[in-house]
This record gives C-alpha cells, structure tokens and sequence, in this order.
C-alpha cells in the first residue's frame, strides 16, 4: 500500500514539473493566440471588409457571413484557387521526402557525436550551430546579401559549372537503371544542406536519449556474443524509439511550418499584397486541419512501435 502511495506521489510531482516548464506556452497562448485564432476562424467563414472608421485602430473589419457552400471560403480555396491544392499537394510530398531524410541524418549524426573522442564538445557545437544562425537575421543575409550570391556565383565557376548529381542522375537515367525509384534519392541529396540545417534540436534530443541508455546493457549484451550491429537493433533502437517519436512530431511541425513552404506561400500571398482576409484564413484553418490529420495518423503508426521503460 505504501509502494502504491509512493509512486502515485511521484507521478504528481511529475505532472506538476512537467506543467510548470510548458507553463509559459500556456500563458502565452492564452494572452497572446487565443484570441487571434478565434478571430481567423470566424473570417473564414465570411467575407472580410477593410473599412475606415472612427474604431480604436482607425480601421476596422467588417464581417459578412457567406450562407452559401458554393460562396464560401473553403469551397474557394480548394476549387476556384489555381495554385493552393497543387501547393499543398507538393508540400506533403516534399514532407514524405525531407522528414525520414532529416530523422536517419540526425540519428546517424547522434550516434557518432555520442561516442567518446577528443573535442566532442566542440564538434557537437557545430552541428547545433546552424540552430542558432536559422535566425531571421541570418537567414535574410544568407538569402539577399550579394556577397553571399557572388560567393555561391564563385562556387559554381571554380566547378566549371558541372552538377555532379545531375550528371549521375542523366547517365543512370540513360542507362536504364534511374527513374521515379531514384528521384527521392537525389531530391535528397540535392537538399542536403537544407537536410544538415534542419538537423540541429533532433540530435540535440536524439543524443540525450542515448545518454539514458545504460552501459551495463551493452557490457551484458557484449559477455553474450552481441556484435554492435546486434546491440544497436536490440538495445539501442529500441530504447531511443520514444525519441524518435518525439523527433518525428517536431520535425513535421518545422517542416510544414516554414515561411517557405509553398502552402505557407499561397496562404500569405492572399493576405498580402491580395488583401483576401477569409480565403486566406480558411487556407491557413484548412492547412492546420490537414497537418494535426498527418500528425495523428504517424503518432498513431509509431506510437505503437514506441518501447517504454522505467
């Protein structure tokens, strides 16, 4: 009785930790989202007016609710828009490509940096580095300085001007054995950059879950004749798998959340400069309903596979 008593006590000073360190989300979320998401749901069932007033900010909208299904802003988006369903559609095919792709890098990387060798602090450093130059700072010089395009021009030239990727990909086309089967393969490639860019928080806590895996595992699995391929597959994955879990969800979420993202592209081009308030916040309502659809159905494929233990 006592034991019971015991553990049901730490699993509230569990809860109570754990709701103290997503405290501040909540509270931001309640002061500062709220209320602006319950305004963008109720604009996407109207047409959105912008009108000059005597109101607080000297502007104002005006709301008209649209009674017809034909009339509406969803039925807009996904059958009158020329560009929004093929953007979205293009989006979760370059998601299926770059998210296991992000997922095997960060784990290989993880495994590595995990490993006792000399500077490892420093070369951990610089994979997390990338996080830390994604800033929106950064990002613009990396994008609009000209100094960085004529580097990237400079690049090019010292190459003579060859894609080696494109070539193999021309010559194993030629010769029969490329095709769609190889196209992920060299989309990935192509993006590995982006890949290594994206990788930084996923081996960050794909490493601290191989920190939790006791050493006296591997020392046993050793005395019984386990070759370290046998290890990782029977020890190592198996225990890391609720990280994986974890890593697959945040790196969904970033993927589909980029500014770049061609679904993100349609959605504020309606707002700026088209000035379409309802279309442009039933794409974005229509694009969360889709992406909590995609992440419920991979939690829920997963989350089966996931090993637990205490």
């Amino acid at each position: 009785m006592a034991k019971h008593k015991k553990q049901r006590n730490l699993r509230r000073r569990n809860a109570i930790t754990g709701y103290f360190f997503i405290s501040p989300f909540i509270i931001g979320f309640l002061v500062f989202l709220l209320k602006p998401m319950i305004e963008s749901f109720r604009m996407s069932f109207c047409n959105v007016l912008i009108a000059a007033g005597q109101q607080e900010g000297g502007k104002g909208f005006i709301l008209e609710p649209i009674k017809t299904w034909k009339d509406s802003n969803y039925y807009r988006a996904f059958l009158y828009d020329p560009y929004f369903k093929d953007r979205l559609v293009d989006s979760l095919k370059e998601m299926a490509i770059q998210v296991p792709a992000i997922l095997v890098f960060s784990f290989f990387i993880a495994l590595i940096l995990n490993q006792e060798f000399k500077g490892r602090g420093f070369v951990r450093a610089i994979f997390f580095l990338p996080v830390i130059l994604s800033s929106g700072v950064i990002v613009g010089l990396e994008y609009n300085n000209s100094l960085m395009s004529g580097m990237q021009d400079v690049i090019k030239e010292a190459g003579n001007g060859i894609n080696i990727t494109a070539t193999l990909e021309t010559i194993l086309k030629t010769t029969g054995l490329g095709g769609k089967i190889l196209d992920p393969v060299f989309k990935i490639i192509e993006a590995v950059y982006d890949v290594a860019l994206a990788s930084g928080i996923q081996i960050v806590i794909f490493i601290s879950g191989l920190q939790t895996v006791s050493t006296s595992m591997y020392e046993a699995a050793k005395i019984e004749g386990c070759t370290a391929w046998e290890s990782f597959w029977k020890i190592t994955f198996p225990l890391v798998s609720s990280m994986i879990l974890v890593n697959l969800v945040y790196t969904t979420v970033d993927f589909l959340m980029r500014t770049d993202n061609q679904a993100m592209v349609s959605i504020t081009e309606k707002v700026n400069p088209q000035m379409e308030y309802g279309l442009s916040a039933a794409m974005a309502w229509s694009y969360f309903g889709i992406v909590a659809a995609v992440l419920g159905i991979l939690t829920a494929i997963i989350s089966k596979k996931v090993y637990y233990y205490e």
